[in-house]
């Protein structure tokens, strides 16, 4: 009965205080900028501040993500308590679809637990999953964007970077390039590339977006590879990305220039051997440079959908999946790397016949 008596008695207590010492909250909220760009990041915060802790309170503030005007991201939420008073916030990121006066007028719902819920915690009553809230609706401050129009759908702040071999190979060996993309901005937009040379094998791998969402869009890196092969000279065209240039507001262009690459024939039988005492033995310092033009004659030869990336879980991927002998020796010599020599070695002195311990030994 005392216990009884003893958790009525608190919950009162509970009710005063509650009453007598109600949380109030003041709402803010701004933009980075006031005029943008279409396809320019616009970095929207939103803050809620409490006049204590209010462990009452709950707040869902779920903006809709996309609509005929704009695509919203959520780029962070946090609750914080400062000087014992609690704050949450909210920011977004936004990119406008059109040029246009847009009104970012979002709505928000306050739930706060009643005292029945209070009671049902507090005193435990038969009904436990039993909850109560009251809701209130707030009506978020308009925030004005005015968005300019631009000639590109690529906006932000870009440079390009090129990797690539020496331009001389020899016939059915693969010619390496890497193109990679860095900045900010609608970083995520870009196009995978799509060279078309006449003549030539063109193996293009899948886009790399190493890339995350920040205050001024997305960012970080966008790459793609390619391997061309050709038993002629041949020439990689020059690449021409156009943006707009959010530092110097004007169309700017990501340029890489063309590329001429010599093609001379394949290795001779005498160009792998050394002649000793009156006689020839296999020239080892050749031989790995044999096996990149049987590779690459196999690489004419075979279809595969995509080239490569270097990234490793990517490139064991690959390995995992070759369907013989030939396919596997091939993405070996495309690889580049002088570490594969040893197994490429017994593959083409049949030391290694078996598919399954090759991969074995590589995985």
């Amino acid at each position: 009965m005392k216990n009884s008596l003893g958790r009525i008695f608190l919950t009162f207590l509970l009710f005063v205080h509650v009453e007598a010492f109600a949380s109030t909250y003041e709402w803010s909220a701004k933009a980075d900028k006031s005029a943008a760009y279409v396809n320019e990041a616009i970095h929207l915060t939103y803050t809620c501040r409490f006049s204590d802790k209010s462990e009452l309170y709950s707040i869902d503030f779920n903006p809709k993500k996309e609509n005929e005007d704009y695509t919203l991201h959520i780029l962070s939420e946090s609750e914080t308590i400062v000087d014992n008073k609690r704050v949450d916030s909210y920011e977004f990121i936004v990119f406008a679809k059109k040029a246009k006066e847009i009104i970012f007028d979002f709505e928000t719902t306050m739930k706060k637990t009643t005292k029945e819920s209070i009671e049902n915690t507090v005193i435990g009553r038969d009904n436990k999953e039993y909850e109560d809230f009251t809701l209130k609706k707030i009506k978020q401050k308009s925030i004005k964007v005015d968005v300019k129009p631009t000639q590109k759908e690529l906006v932000g702040n870009f440079e390009v970077e090129v990797k690539k071999d020496k331009s001389h190979v020899k016939a059915y060996e693969p010619f390496h390039l890497h193109v990679k993309i860095k900045g900010s901005g609608n970083l995520d937009a870009i196009k995978p590339i799509d060279f078309k040379i006449e003549g030539v094998k063109i193996f293009a791998g899948k886009v790399i977006k190493d890339i995350k969402l920040s205050k001024t869009g997305y960012s970080g890196v966008w790459s793609q590879k390619f391997a061309f092969v050709a038993s002629e000279n041949f020439e990689v065209p020059e690449l021409n990305i156009e943006y707009f240039n959010l530092k110097s507001n004007r169309v700017e262009n990501l340029h890489v220039n063309a590329v001429k690459v010599e093609v001379s024939k394949g290795y001779e039988k005498k160009e792998l051997l050394d002649e000793v005492d009156g006689g020839f033995k296999i020239s080892y310092n050749y031989f790995y440079y044999l096996l990149t033009f049987i590779a690459g004659y196999l690489l004419a030869k075979i279809k595969i959908t995509n080239y490569k990336s270097n990234a490793p879980d990517i490139f064991l991927d690959k390995i995992q999946s070759a369907n013989s002998m030939d396919e596997l020796l091939m993405l070996l010599a495309l690889d580049g790397s002088l570490k594969y020599k040893d197994i490429i070695s017994q593959i083409e002195t049949r030391k290694l016949t078996s598919l399954k311990d090759a991969k074995k030994i590589l995985i």
